[in-house]
């Protein structure tokens, strides 16, 4: 077994996104050897390159998937699962969604492909940054953390990248089939708490709208069923 890989299962670092740092530190000797330990070991297939400066150990290597969201999570720092991925993470859309999109607290759009584990995307959108992470929460994907908007938080993710202009229910009934379902569960709370989320008067509009629409179509329920 490569000395590097030893090295790292024995320091228990085998189910973890490794740094550069954390790939070197438990090696002793020159830099040209330590260099030709990692190149050795990517050759072999038994340490994979996730991008430069960060790596993990191939599936035989490790006790469990390393999930395709804790990927995207080490990437870039400052980023949480959103958008189509949250909504279909969350059963909200009937599509599956080859491509992981997060909201990154940086200002450039960037774009990650790997062979392995498919295309990263990262959008930057115009939050008020105190409250970057609302409405954004930990689960677990394998044995990994990761953060993942709440549905709302993702829909209204994906309206300020769009920005989609408010008109009707139509085009998150028709255009993204969500089932209406899924809106009727949310509460009063849960718009309430994005309202200092966005900065553009658009986004806040199509939040309040969405409210509104809402609790109309609670109150034709409840009304129905009298």
């Amino acid at each position: 077994m490569n000395t590097l890989i030893k090295r790292i299962l024995d320091s228990g670092y085998s189910d973890c996104i490794l740094t550069e740092g954390q790939v070197a530190s438990p090696l002793e000797g020159s830099d040209q050897r330590r260099y030709g330990l990692v190149n050795r070991a990517l050759k072999e297939g038994s340490l994979l390159r996730l991008k430069r400066g960060l790596y993990t150990l191939s599936s035989n290597l490790r006790s469990g998937p390393i999930h395709p969201y804790a990927i995207a999570q080490a990437i870039p720092s400052g980023s949480y699962i959103s958008m189509e991925t949250a909504l279909s993470y969350h059963g909200w859309i009937p599509e599956a969604v080859y491509e992981t999109v997060s909201v990154t607290s940086g200002r450039k759009t960037l774009k990650y492909q790997h062979e392995a584990f498919g295309q990263f995307t990262y959008f930057p959108l115009a939050l008020n940054k105190y409250k970057f992470l609302q409405s954004v929460k930990r689960h677990k994907a394998e044995t990994q953390i990761v953060l993942i908007a709440d549905p709302l938080r993702a829909l209204m993710d994906l309206v300020a990248y769009r920005k989609v202009v408010w008109t009707s229910m139509g085009w998150l009934e028709n255009g993204l089939r969500i089932d209406t379902s899924h809106l009727l569960k949310l509460s009063l709370k849960d718009f309430d708490k994005l309202k200092p989320v966005y900065k553009h008067k658009s986004t806040q509009f199509f939040l309040e709208s969405l409210k509104t629409e809402i609790i109309r179509a609670k109150k034709n329920l409840r009304n129905a069923h009298d």
